[in-house]
């Protein structure tokens, strides 16, 4: 199992960070999250999980090991795969998530993309004992390059299934909040599009 990869940052795409580790591009899937805190030239280190299927090998990647564990975990439950695994964790930080199955929060997985009321009852119950209690631990925050949230929030939108003009009008909604902060973050920008989505539905 590969658990980490660490070298500088060679590029950067909407779910995709390049590390170089040894003279290797190593190519890595990540949150909008995880991406809004790298840059290209500095040097990262990601924790990493390595899914094997039959044609392809697919490297996750994630800011500690605390999100790479519960990334894990979530896929022990049926009906979770790592991109599903990776949608819930690109909607809510590990806390937040061992804080909705902690309370039964249907509401907080429902607005995961791919999550309907009937799935996210099955996935409280059967997650209910392995994530653990909430640690409290305060999520990672970092600023997205400028002008960069647009594009990041748009390739994030799409790459959980939604239409690119759906997508357009989401990120239109959200613009307002974005302009208002020093620094948007893709994450928090993530979550109210979702919101809106989901109103829209």
């Amino acid at each position: 199992m590969i658990a980490f990869v660490s070298g500088p940052v060679a590029a950067l795409a909407p779910d995709t960070a390049v590390l170089e580790v040894g003279g290797v591009g190593i190519a890595v899937q990540c949150t909008p999250n995880t991406l809004s805190v790298l840059r290209v030239g500095d040097r990262a280190r990601l924790a990493t999980s390595l899914v094997v299927r039959e044609d392809s090998l697919t490297l996750y990647g994630f800011t500690d090991d605390d999100e790479r564990q519960v990334f894990e975990l979530l896929q022990t439950a049926s009906g979770v795969g790592p991109r599903l695994a990776q949608a819930m964790l690109a909607v809510h930080t590990p806390d937040a998530l061992r804080r909705a199955v902690a309370t039964g929060d249907e509401k907080a997985l429902t607005a995961v993309p791919g999550i309907g009321k009937k799935g996210a009852q099955k996935l409280l119950l059967e997650l209910r004992d392995r994530l653990g209690e909430p640690v409290g631990a305060p999520a990672a925050a970092g600023a997205p390059a400028a002008g960069g949230w647009r594009d990041q929030l748009h390739a994030a939108l799409v790459g959980l299934g939604y239409a690119p003009r759906e997508a357009d009008e989401a990120v239109t909604a959200v613009t307002p909040q974005a302009e208002a902060a020093d620094h948007p973050q893709v994450g928090q920008l993530l979550k109210a599009a979702l919101q809106t989505l989901n109103r829209a539905r």
